[in-house]
């Protein structure tokens, strides 16, 4: 009367699906520097804690008795796991089995678990090699007609990004629809050297009279530079310890808050170097990842984007353990500038930082928007105002430090002026509409053209207005709030997170995120 005939049938197709693609096929993927699927969620995963789902899909074999005599998987291995204890949904595919072919695939896993990451409430990470499922001429002789595309899931996943952290990893070759599904993401990156991404292969593009090589179509370097990918790594363990420690700033779902981490650092600490860490010659640049690493909990910057629209700098770090998202300038690319890569990055990480509920600190020294030609060609001022809007569209919690530079437009994106200003400025603040040594040509244009020793006109010019340019007078008209100590930059920015905390609200934003 026991059921024990068909659990052991059931053990040995487990058995046959953990086989994968077989020994020839799995030795081939080691051989090529990548790990299999499932030694990839052994890896991402606290041990022992996957719980597949879908463990015998595929096609089985039988013999003449009717007994399973093998059986190939599918290429798409999901379910869910622990990532520092906290439950993770983990979907990988699985490239020894038909190299990933849409043809050995059974799409219904890949929407349920999308699907399971939206209802369930549980981050989802994607482990992404072939073309997750896309398309393959192969299948037309399968089916036997042609379909209309569609993208399968496409509507969860779309939902995913309003309501639960998404990270995808590129971890071999990638194309069709495993790139979209890289790119739909909050948090992107591909291993150097072993992943690429395109929408077609070289095969494809070789139609089209372009032959060239996997890295030189799609390699990291590529997108991570283009803004296609937020991160590129060293190896697939790296991508594991960047995917953990992103999470770890992040809540569950849009319907909880960020939680506090470990309380590892003096909010009162004062470092010395902050005092002389932006020269008093206004074009000398300087270096602001120091800056940063100085006033935040020790060890917790985790930058994310750094190859991509460089005059900006984004990232997510913990002040006194609260997880807080970082913007700021980097002076010491294009002197800070906004262009339409940096803008469209910002605008993404706003938008980001709205959705999971993290407290904005902005760093400033902008001078403004990118100028010339290529600026006018690459569409600077759209790609400039998407960024604006987005600021003024958030909500949540956000703390400006003017370190130096506020000018014009894009200037005027430190924060939305119609909120409280929750803001600070250094000693060497410099704001305005645009910097006095770049306008006076054009203010006093008849002055100078009519006088009898320009140079001499210019300099007396120069030296009055210069007088006028001191944050100090600003702050007596309370056009700034506050002066401070630049040392004092920490223990104000720790007391800014401890008074957001309690204001964060749970659940979804107003403005959904868009990859």
């Amino acid at each position: 009367m026991s059921w024990e005939r068909e659990l052991e049938e059931l053990r040995q197709r487990q058995a046959l699906a953990q086989q994968m693609g077989g020994e020839e096929k799995v030795a081939r993927q080691r051989a090529a520097g990548r790990l299999t699927v499932r030694e990839r969620i052994q890896a991402l995963l606290d041990a022992g804690t996957f719980q597949e789902l879908g463990s015998i899909t595929g096609v089985a074999t039988h013999d003449e008795s009717g007994a399973i005599a093998g059986l190939m998987p599918t290429n798409f291995v999901f379910g869910r796991g622990c990532i520092e204890s906290r439950r993770v949904v983990v979907a990988g595919d699985d490239f020894t089995v038909r190299g990933g072919a849409s043809d050995a695939s059974i799409i219904e896993k890949q929407v349920a678990a999308e699907q399971m990451a939206n209802e369930l409430r549980m981050p989802i990470v994607r482990l992404i090699e072939g073309s997750g499922g896309g398309g393959s001429v192969k299948s037309l002789e399968a089916l036997g007609y042609t379909y209309v595309p569609y993208l399968p899931g496409w509507e969860h996943m779309v939902r995913n990004l309003a309501t639960v952290p998404v990270v995808s990893l590129g971890l071999g070759p990638i194309a069709g629809f495993g790139a979209a599904k890289v790119a739909q993401s909050h948090y992107s990156l591909l291993v150097r050297g072993l992943a690429q991404m395109f929408v077609a292969g070289p095969p494809v593009v070789a139609a089209v009279g372009q032959k060239v090589s996997k890295e030189e179509l799609g390699s990291s370097r590529i997108h991570a530079a283009n803004g296609a990918i937020d991160d590129e790594v060293a190896s697939e363990q790296e991508a594991f310890e960047r995917t953990r420690r992103f999470l770890s700033y992040l809540p569950s779902s849009v319907y909880e808050l960020p939680p506090r981490g470990p309380i590892t650092d003096d909010p009162a600490r004062r470092d010395e170097f902050l005092l002389s860490a932006v020269p008093r010659d206004r074009r000398e640049v300087y270096r602001m990842r120091p800056i940063l690493e100085a006033v935040v909990d020790a060890g917790s910057f985790f930058e994310i984007g750094a190859r991509h629209g460089r005059s900006i700098i984004t990232g997510l770090a913990r002040l006194d353990g609260w997880p807080v998202a970082i913007i700021a300038s980097d002076p010491f690319v294009i002197g800070g500038l906004w262009t339409a890569a940096s803008s469209t990055k910002l605008e993404r990480f706003v938008s980001f930082a709205e959705t999971f509920h993290l407290p904005v600190v902005h760093f400033v020294d902008n001078p403004g928007f990118m100028i010339g030609k290529q600026a006018e060609q690459e569409g600077t001022i759209r790609a400039g105002v998407r960024a604006l809007t987005a600021v003024y569209q958030a909500r949540n919690p956000w703390c400006t430090i003017i370190i130096r530079k506020v000018f014009g437009v894009a200037g005027a994106g430190h924060q939305n002026h119609t909120r409280f200003h929750y803001r600070y400025a250094w000693p060497s603040a410099d704001w305005g509409s645009l910097p006095i040594e770049g306008g006076i040509e054009a203010a006093y244009k008849a002055e100078l053209d009519a006088a009898e020793d320009r140079e001499a006109l210019l300099a007396e010019i120069f030296t009055r207005l210069n007088q006028m340019r001191s944050p100090l007078r600003s702050a007596e008209r309370f056009q700034i709030e506050e002066i401070i100590d630049p040392r004092d930059t920490r223990r104000l920015l720790c007391e800014f997170a401890s008074i957001a905390a309690p204001l964060r609200t749970p659940g979804p934003v107003a403005f959904a995120y868009r990859p």
